[in-house]
């Protein structure tokens, strides 16, 4: 019995390690989760489509800023669906390669590289109109970008003395 139960589970941790292992790069609207142009939140929360969308309200944006935020905000959008759809055809390739008796995790796991280049560049594409937009700001609008992502490391920053108080470790 217990020999049956093992049995169960390992496919199960094998592909719970290969979902870790391969990474789960997805996409999110500005202001919500990880998105195009940093990866994840764990880049210390200054994705600055994140901090741009944030503050869209405070930036009075002039009709080609305008144009330009709602172009970049599009792309965002898209790029989130093309990785969730990227994910969900990973997860599949993912499911069929441990069904076999002997699964190819090499050729999986370089799958999974060639998907995290792919969505890497799409990020990277998604960014650089973010970055276009930002450009086109004013001192007064930078200076309120700038001011939201100072907070947004100090707030990182203290984060992370708390863990450290907490856990005691280099954090």
């Amino acid at each position: 019995m217990l020999r049956s139960r093992l049995f169960r589970r390992v496919p199960l941790a094998l592909a719970a390690a290969l979902a870790f292992t391969l990474g789960t790069p997805a996409f999110a609207q500005p202001g919500h989760g990880p998105g195009p142009g940093m990866a994840h939140r764990g880049h210390h929360g200054t994705q600055i489509e994140h901090v741009i969308a944030s503050v869209k309200d405070r930036l009075a944006l002039d009709s080609s800023q305008q144009v330009m935020f709602d172009s970049a905000l599009a792309a965002t959008r898209t790029a989130r669906e093309n990785g969730r759809a990227e994910m969900q055809r990973m997860r599949g390739a993912a499911q069929a390669e441990l069904a076999k008796p002997e699964p190819d995790l090499a050729a999986l796991a370089a799958a999974g590289d060639a998907a995290q280049a792919n969505l890497q560049a799409l990020r990277r594409q998604v960014r650089a109109q973010w970055l276009q937009l930002y450009a086109t700001f004013s001192p007064a609008q930078k200076s309120v970008v700038r001011d939201v992502l100072v907070q947004r490391m100090e707030r990182h920053e203290s984060f992370r003395a708390k863990m450290r108080e907490r856990f005691g470790g280099q954090g």
